[in-house]
């Protein structure tokens, strides 16, 4: 494709169901989107771009009187669709056809298998494997506003116009690595994880509820569902219907007064005015919940779980660096942690699911490695404290 082939906008259903079947024939769908997120519940989809080997369209979403067949055709396909760092794009189709693709490749998740930078750009990774720059010039454009301009669709064109190349790139290179296994572990745990996300209420992800005991808890889940449906119902992100720490301060107050919740700062703007009886209402129901099942603070972990942590995890970089694998990718510090307390059975462990690290790609790559080190088979050695790579591991005799 050129960069200087521009594509007509496609705004009619009609051509958008001849897009349609013009990809159900091909072998590979590479797909990107533009949208907005700052003030709806859920993105504002706005463009779609996709591109096989012979041709490339950008798709209206606004424009056009329906996007679902174009996600019918990317999910049902036997194809493999092409994207990058595309949970959002995901997330469009769950919503749209409640489907995933039959087959699906994320460059950025490929590229972490061939380098040191996870999570990458898609310009990086352009730049490092292919060698162009992709153009810039509207990161920051409101992609809802129509017209759309030439350089618009150029820029968003730019954003699928290298997926192809990328992914012959990286099936090359991971193939000649022995690590196509890797990535496809990767790939369906990734997948599974993202639909698993779509569907999960997650209210533990409210944040500053790390000191909160049982029944604090309980308010901020009941506080939560109620967030979330405000939010949902109103077509606004759920922050702006009441922000995290507010959550967290009616958890640590524990009255279920209204006018004692509007005595917080910051409770009163018109709309939580109103509503401050239905959160009196939850903030009772937190009260008057079961806490048994609220998950407890773990046990405070032992200071040598701390310094094997500490002395394990550049461990981790140094294998990572010498593989070009995105230590980022592989595991992180707490991750190391984890590890090394399910293996040695400190307090606090969680015995029923092996640690991250403990398991496929991540086991071969690192993990194996850790566990010699933990039971004495294997050292670590400073070679040469002046190189980039000082560290060695050796056998124990």
């Amino acid at each position: 494709m050129s960069a200087d082939a521009i594509t007509p906008t496609i705004t009619e259903q009609a051509d958008l169901e001849t897009l349609c079947e013009e990809l159900s024939a091909a072998p590979e769908i590479a797909f990107d989107t533009e949208f907005v997120s700052e003030d709806t519940f859920y993105p504002e989809l706005c463009l779609v771009q996709v591109a096989t080997r012979d041709s490339s369209a950008v798709v209206d979403a606004i424009s056009v009187e329906d996007v679902t067949p174009l996600w019918e055709v990317i999910t049902r396909g036997k194809h493999t669709t092409v994207f990058h760092a595309g949970r959002e794009e995901l997330n469009f189709m769950l919503r749209a056809v409640g489907e995933l693709p039959h087959k699906l490749f994320d460059v950025q998740i490929a590229a972490g298998f061939c380098g040191n930078e996870y999570p990458a750009s898609y310009g990086s990774i352009v730049g490092k494997f292919l060698g162009h720059k992709p153009l810039k010039g509207e990161q920051r454009t409101d992609w809802r506003k129509r017209p759309l301009t030439s350089a618009q669709v150029r820029y968003a064109l730019e954003d699928v116009r290298f997926l192809l190349p990328l992914y012959d790139k990286f099936n090359d290179t991971l193939g000649e690595r022995g690590r196509l296994s890797w990535l496809d572990e990767e790939l369906e745990n990734w997948q599974q994880e993202v639909a698993a996300a779509h569907k999960r209420k997650d209210w533990r992800r409210v944040s500053g509820i790390g000191k909160l005991g049982p029944r604090g808890l309980a308010i901020v889940r009941e506080v939560w569902h109620w967030r979330l449906a405000e939010a949902e119902r109103r077509n606004i992100p759920a922050k702006r219907v009441l922000r995290d720490d507010l959550i967290v301060e009616m958890a640590k107050r524990k009255t279920d007064q209204a006018d004692q919740i509007l005595n917080i700062r910051g409770m009163q703007k018109g709309t939580l005015t109103r509503k401050a009886d239905e959160l009196a209402e939850c903030v009772r129901r937190g009260l008057e919940a079961e806490v048994e099942n609220i998950p407890r603070s773990r046990p405070h972990a032992p200071s040598q779980l701390a310094l094997l942590g500490q002395f394990l995890t550049p461990a981790l970089t140094t294998i990572c660096q010498r593989a070009e694998v995105a230590a980022s990718m592989v595991g992180t510090a707490s991750d190391v942690r984890e590890l090394v307390a399910h293996r040695v059975g400190f307090a606090g462990a969680d015995k029923q699911e092996t640690p991250a690290l403990a398991r496929g790609w991540r086991a071969e790559l690192v993990g194996n490695l850790i566990n010699e080190l933990l039971d004495g088979k294997r050292s670590i050695r400073i070679v040469n404290s002046k190189n980039a790579d000082p560290l060695s591991f050796d056998d124990v005799p």
